[in-house]
């Protein structure tokens, strides 16, 4: 089963390491798993999120950017 969260991410951002913070407690606490994915490793990511990193999508649809609504999250996987 594939995770229901992506959280697109690059290295030293440290709004990246807060949003991190926020999806994996949420995904822990609803039993959730998530993939972080490195905009910088494809040239495609980073084009297209460049200046929104993290960013957030959830079940295959973007949720959110630059920050994590820890309310919303929870809400989007039905929590």
């Amino acid at each position: 089963m594939s995770a229901r969260v992506t959280l697109y991410t690059r290295q030293g951002c440290h709004l990246c390491e807060a949003a991190r913070e926020v999806v994996a407690r949420v995904c822990d606490d609803l039993g959730e798993t998530f993939d972080e994915v490195d905009v910088d490793g494809d040239e495609g990511l980073r084009e297209r999120f460049t200046d929104e990193v993290p960013v957030t999508f959830v079940d295959g649809r973007q949720h959110d950017f630059w920050r994590v609504d820890e309310r919303r999250l929870r809400s989007a996987l039905g929590g």
